[in-house]
């Protein structure tokens, strides 16, 4: 059987990002992985399902579970190509998942180092080992170009108005 690297999997995950844009989401997409294993996937889907919680991180591990039959999600590896928010983080230690690889960093609000370190803080009960920056370029192109176009699309808008109330 092939072994597939941390490269091949973070790809896997910006197919399901792009699945993430199709759909008119924020393009983040997730890949839980066991021995080698897809059992679980995800893309953002909070704006489609009206839900919060929806994130691509969250999706694929709920589907992990489900996959497994249990909560926790021991030895796995979640790939996801934004690094994840706190709730996001939160939940891959409940779920003491093993390793987490992200692509781009999150400045903003990133709960793997980047704001905060959830996944490693001395007081959480599990702590995840945390790979970082796995086709960092790829992956913050994807969410550039996403927030590129969603800005000249409103700006459009705007100057769609204006004409339309324009009087004559």
């Amino acid at each position: 059987m092939t072994e597939y690297n941390d490269d091949y999997w973070m790809r896997q995950a910006l197919r399901l990002a792009l699945r993430a844009q199709e759909e008119g989401e924020v393009p983040v997409g997730a890949l839980l992985v066991l021995d080698n294993q897809v059992i679980g996937e995800g893309w953002n889907r909070p704006i489609g399902r009206h839900d919060p919680t929806a994130h691509a991180e969250i999706m694929a591990l709920r589907q992990g579970g489900a996959v497994l039959q249990n909560y926790r999600l021991l030895n796995a590896t979640l790939y996801v190509t934004l690094e994840p928010c706190v709730m996001c983080a939160g939940a891959m230690v409940h779920s003491r998942i093993r390793r987490l690889v992200y692509g781009a960093a999150d400045e903003k609000t990133g709960a793997a180092g980047s704001l905060v370190d959830i996944l490693r803080h001395p007081g959480m009960n599990h702590q995840v080992e945390i790979v970082s920056g796995v086709l960092a370029d790829e992956c913050a192109a994807t969410l550039s170009h996403f927030f590129r176009l969603r800005r000249a699309q409103k700006k459009a808008l705007k100057l769609a108005q204006r004409v339309e109330n324009k009087p004559d």
